[in-house]
């Protein structure tokens, strides 16, 4: 028969199932693997990183961007151990990242082989569905499987194990057969059950000022049409997550914008809490969309939920009517049900449109007092407004958590059905959107991509500054400079009476750094000078860095009312 080896194998399926990005970096149990990409003929691309972490994150938003499944690849024992960030940030974030970790021969399993762990063990709590390969006939159907799970339901992270041995060992060329629409996520979607729909349709037709809560789910599914056809039918309030960003564009007249501690203001708070009926949408309803469970008000007003993941339903809130479904099914469904309903009937929006502008006009006027100021350290409100109108309306922008999340999530508007704001809400790590903004630039090249970051986020993937160098990417990166790890300091200020304790470090001048790696930048401390720079770096050609000295959290108005979610 006709036979590759294993690592051959392995290229020609992700090939067949339509990858044109790899993520990675090298180590020796990758060498069959990387001599498998070096010399066989194949449309894909690797990015060597210059660490597994970054892969992750690089893979990560490379899928959010795409839509594709984004992949990721690093070297035994500690390779897997740093890859493991990336893998379960988007698995809790519901996107489709595949994980390839090579490992030491099967054979030398038990004998203290150098790098040996259990990597099935290791991946287990943190991915959809994983494997370790322990035989060169079962690579292709695993692949397989990997593709099915992490594109279909609730799409999520996998991981795949490949040992030494197994990357050296033959396959049966007729096994190399894939399916490249298990390639894009979500795929293999579910439609919600009739019943169901029907008195979801009933219940959202019965209230006089439904709002809609939008997560991260109608974005991945690509429902922005949905939603906004369900809420102009039904005079509805469309409120988002963080990660929900986009589900409605913020110049519509029913969009409130982001609800919660994180990015969330008194005025739409006040928006939420005067709904009858809140529908869920792809929103597990967690503690920072929530504040904590209080709004929406469990037993005070009536819930609907539709989810790809039932578990979540029900979960947080007593539930009248769920629909376990992909987003863009279940709405196109409601919305059917909703028109039958309702027939020739118009239901009436001044209300709610008057809410969102009243509540939008409140909460920009206090933002433009701030961003209007001159002092110094330079306030996040102006950084934010600089940039609002100096980039192009189909940017991308990719937050790290700290200063940027709430500030870009409550006040940098999505205009343009291809803009983004991306931050990784799973689990908040910091160093996410330096090495992330690449996955952003390789899903969307003629897009211009920017990554805002603190400076204690900047301390964790500066290295990567030399894959921007090295890619000649024109990607900016904009880093609030303070000194401080503040979103730590801001919680000590407000619940633990000021005693700052070991938050605060060195001052760094990142434009220095950066042009060391071979960006162009810029450090400003004067507010006057900070529209010409930002300006520069985004006109720049390549990769640039700005500097901004910037006020910390603590002694900000941020947008944020719990520190402590």
């Amino acid at each position: 028969m006709n036979q590759l080896s294993g690592a051959e194998a392995l290229v020609r399926l992700l090939d067949l199932h339509g990858v044109e990005v790899i993520f990675g970096l090298c180590g020796d149990t990758s060498l069959p693997f990387y001599d498998a990409l070096h010399r066989l003929d194949h449309g894909m691309r690797h990015v060597l990183t210059r660490d597994e972490r970054s892969a992750g994150y690089m893979a990560d938003v490379y899928a959010r961007i795409s839509g594709k499944v984004g992949v990721c690849e690093g070297p035994s024992g500690g390779g897997a151990t740093y890859i493991l960030p990336g893998v379960v940030e988007a698995n809790e974030s519901s996107i489709a990242v595949l994980a390839i970790t090579t490992d030491i021969a099967v054979s030398s399993h038990g004998k203290f082989a150098l790098t040996e762990l259990d990597q099935e063990a290791l991946f287990r709590p943190l991915t959809k569905w994983n494997k370790v390969i322990e035989s060169s006939d079962a690579l292709p159907r695993s692949v397989r499987a990997a593709f099915r799970q992490m594109s279909s339901g609730r799409p999520g992270a996998v991981h795949l194990g490949l040992p030494f041995d197994v990357q050296k060992n033959p396959v049966d060329a007729e096994e190399i057969w894939g399916d490249a629409s298990q390639g894009r996520f979500p795929a293999l979607r579910t439609a919600p059950a009739p019943d169901q729909v029907e008195a979801a349709a009933e219940a959202l037709t019965s209230a006089e000022r439904p709002v809609i809560v939008c997560g991260g789910g109608p974005v991945i599914a690509g429902a922005r049409a949905e939603v906004t056809a369900l809420a102009e039918r039904l005079g509805a309030v469309v409120a988002t997550s963080i990660s929900g960003q986009g589900a409605i564009l913020d110049d519509h007249p029913l969009a409130l914008g982001v609800v919660g501690s994180n990015g969330g203001a008194e005025e739409t708070r006040a928006v939420l809490d005067e709904a009858d009926l809140v529908l869920l949408v792809g929103c597990r309803a967690g503690s920072v969309t929530t504040e904590r469970w209080r709004h929406p008000a469990a037993g005070k007003q009536r819930i609907l939920h539709i989810d790809a993941e039932p578990t979540v339903i029900g979960a947080n809130y007593p539930t009248e009517v769920g629909l376990a479904a992909d987003a863009k099914l279940a709405l196109a469904a409601l919305l059917a049900a909703v028109d039958g309903k309702l027939g020739e009937t118009r239901r009436p929006a001044e209300r709610a449109r008057s809410a969102v502008a009243e509540a939008k006009s409140a909460k920009f006027a206090r933002f433009n007092a701030l961003a209007d100021s001159l002092d110094r350290p330079i306030r996040p409100e102006r950084v934010v407004r600089e940039l609002s109108e100096l980039l192009p309306d189909d940017a991308i922008v990719v937050a790290d958590p700290g200063t940027p999340c709430p500030y870009f999530s409550s006040y940098f508007e999505l205009k343009h059905p291809d803009a983004r704001m991306i931050s990784n809400r799973a689990h908040g790590a910091l160093g996410y959107s330096l090495p992330g903004v690449l996955g952003a630039y390789y899903a969307r090249p003629s897009a211009k991509c920017v990554a805002v970051m603190g400076d204690g986020s900047f301390g964790f993937n500066a290295g990567e500054m030399e894959t921007l160098a090295r890619t000649g990417a024109p990607i900016t990166l904009v880093v609030f400079s303070n000194s401080v790890y503040g979103w730590i300091k801001a919680g000590q200020h407000s619940g633990f009476g000021q005693r700052y304790f070991s938050v605060d470090f060195s001052q760094t001048d990142h434009a220095r750094v950066a042009e060391a790696f071979g960006l162009k930048a810029w450090r400003v401390e004067d507010p006057a000078e900070l529209r010409g720079a930002l300006a520069a770096a985004i006109e720049h050609g390549g990769p640039s860095l700005v500097d901004v000295v910037s006020q910390p959290l603590h002694e900000a108005a941020a947008p944020v009312t719990e520190w402590i979610a």
